[in-house]
């Protein structure tokens, strides 16, 4: 809508400091209470259906009553506006609610702050930092509240028929319970859309044993439109391949290398022995896992663990996390490094994870499993703007799978066409 020059220049005839245009009593703020109560007046007469003074008015059952003072806080501020009301109290502005204490659209700031793991009190402070307003605890309570309806919805919302790389992983959060800190895992399910996209496809709190509790989690992607995913990269085993087998047959399990090396990584001491300083050690033992992770065959991988072996038999369980889970590594040899990157830089999972993790540390404990859903989605949410590209060498990957399971891909491109 286009302002008269006009108008603007009569508004500006007697401007001589900045301060009267952007200042706390600016002409802009002044402008924006006009228009404001302008249009709560207009929203009234149309909820009437007269204008004020007209004798139409008169005996109609619900008058005008009078105005109340609001204070709504926003960009510019603290703002009072005379709010109209209605004898019968049945009028609601659209412009600002009846309980609306926030300008539309500052709530949002407020969710990202809270996304990013600022505290309530860190919130307060940088609103009054920043905009000169004091926001109550409770205002920000009440910004984060619908957040947790906008989770159900997103968790139950449809999902692709095909996902042909799906990785989970787990974070731990502390929650409060009867008075206890118990601490409770929330898995987190992330895909690889057809076109190379990720996508969070949900949050699962771990409440059963595992073999159950991922029964639970497939199902619920079944049940959401999932009917085929091609691979599968997990930080356990525990329970997944037995649900995997039953939900989805043809899916090939994949344990994540990253969490393998971190697992190794746990034997390896940090004391000083006579041949080693820590590092050096550590040093070493990564050298030595990433001579089997790296390897070009199964054949040439299984070597490397025999040298593993050998050269650490003072620490068994170094090389025993890789013996134990052999048969769920060696599907990794079989793909080219397109789709080895795939699954091994299970980064697009860790990464997410970590930054999940650092919002949950800044938050401490939570009052209730729903507070902690309601951060994490809002965290999650805000990664996901970050998500612009495919993963690197999608393309690749995507012409390997043609070639190992031409039939899946055929379903997959008829979906898509």
């Amino acid at each position: 809508m286009a302002i008269d020059d006009r108008l603007i220049d009569e508004l500006l005839k007697d401007y001589k400091r900045p301060e009267e245009i952007i200042g706390a009593n600016g002409l802009l703020k002044q402008l924006t209470k006009a228009v404001l109560e302008r249009v709560l007046e207009g929203e009234m007469t149309a909820h009437l259906g007269y204008e004020k003074h007209d004798p139409a008015g008169n005996h109609q059952g619900n008058p005008r009553n009078g105005k109340s003072r609001k204070t709504v806080k926003g960009e510019f501020g603290e703002l009072e506006l005379e709010t109209p009301r209605d004898r019968q109290g049945t009028f609601e502005s659209k412009i600002i609610g009846k309980r609306q204490t926030l300008w539309a659209g500052f709530d949002e700031k407020i969710l990202s702050m809270y996304a990013r793991g600022m505290t309530t009190r860190e919130i307060q402070g940088h609103l009054q930092e920043i905009y000169g307003i004091e926001v109550s605890p409770a205002s920000i309570a009440n910004a984060t509240e619908g957040v947790i309806e906008e989770f159900k919805q997103w968790q139950d919302r449809r999902l692709d028929e095909v996902y042909p790389i799906v990785y989970s992983d787990a974070v731990m959060v502390k929650v409060r319970d009867q008075g206890h800190i118990q601490n409770m895992a929330v898995y987190v399910v992330l895909g690889v859309k057809l076109e190379g996209r990720k996508e969070v496809l949900g949050l699962w709190v771990a409440h059963t044993e595992e073999s159950r509790f991922w029964q639970q989690v497939l199902t619920d992607l079944k049940n959401r439109g999932v009917k085929d995913i091609f691979l599968a990269s997990v930080d356990g085993l525990k329970g997944f391949p037995e649900a995997i087998e039953t939900v989805y047959p043809r899916t090939v399990v994949q344990l994540c290398i990253v969490h393998l090396v971190r697992a190794s990584l746990n034997y390896v001491p940090w004391k000083r022995r006579k041949d080693y300083v820590p590092w050096k050690l550590r040093k070493s033992a990564v050298a030595d896992l990433q001579a089997v992770y790296r390897a070009g065959t199964v054949a040439e991988a299984e070597q490397a663990l025999v040298e593993l072996e050998a050269k650490w038999k003072a620490y068994p369980k170094v090389s025993q996390v890789w013996r134990r889970n052999w048969a769920q590594i060696t599907p990794f040899f079989s793909y080219p490094p397109a789709i080895r990157r795939a699954i091994y830089t299970t980064n697009s999972v860790v990464s997410l994870n970590r930054s999940l993790s650092r919002v949950i540390k800044i938050h401490g404990g939570f009052a209730n499993q729903e507070a902690a859903l309601k951060l994490l989605f809002l965290a999650l949410r805000q990664s996901a703007k970050k998500w612009t590209t495919p993963v690197p060498h999608w393309d690749e990957a995507l012409n390997h799978f043609t070639l190992l399971w031409p039939e899946r891909m055929l379903v997959l491109e008829r979906v898509v066409s």
